[in-house]
């Protein structure tokens, strides 16, 4: 998640220089959904996961974390989930599939290739850039913690997460019964 680059003050005639201390060796990943339902309050579940840069060693979720944040989402909120997915490889692996056909209390529903502006968790992600923008972190935990903060944040206010949403023009609505 590189952050964009924001505008900033500085003396005029003088381009402002933010000195940044070593590359940090560590790469974070994070994987979140949206929670909708009808007369209730909007949730956004997130899942942070820590990678070394190791030769080897993986650099992004597996099938298994997103089917974890599955799991940990079914708990929560305890009931059935259905779930949009967009086209990234690892929502495809053998294994997650297997795993969807598997559980009967998980709906499995696929965005089109090249969609981002369907997924509700693509504003998430925005809303995080723009928060982390221009930012120059001190130590390697800084960007984590600014990070979960910032997650936590948008928790707090499900009005944001409702926004996201609306952004993509997308509804909810609850399937009604025969």
């Amino acid at each position: 998640m590189t952050p964009p680059i924001a505008r900033t003050w500085g003396r005029r005639g003088h381009t402002p220089v933010i000195r940044v201390r070593g590359r940090s060796r560590r790469r974070t990943s994070v994987a979140a959904l949206c929670w909708y339902k009808q007369g209730q309050t909007s949730r956004l579940i997130h899942r942070p996961r820590s990678h070394l840069l190791l030769k080897g060693a993986r650099k992004s979720f597996s099938w298994k974390d997103y089917r974890d944040l599955l799991v940990r989402a079914h708990r929560q909120l305890g009931g059935p989930i259905v779930v949009v997915w967009d086209n990234r490889n690892t929502h495809l692996a053998t294994g997650l599939k297997r795993y969807e056909a598997e559980h009967d209390w998980l709906t499995t529903v696929r965005l089109p290739p090249y969609a981002p502006d369907l997924n509700p968790v693509e504003a998430v992600w925005s809303l995080v850039r723009r928060a982390m923008a221009n930012s120059a972190f001190d130590t390697p935990d800084d960007p984590d913690r600014v990070l979960r903060r910032e997650l936590r944040r948008i928790q707090l206010r499900p009005h944001l997460i409702d926004g996201c949403l609306t952004a993509t023009g997308l509804t909810h609505s609850d399937p009604t019964p025969p």
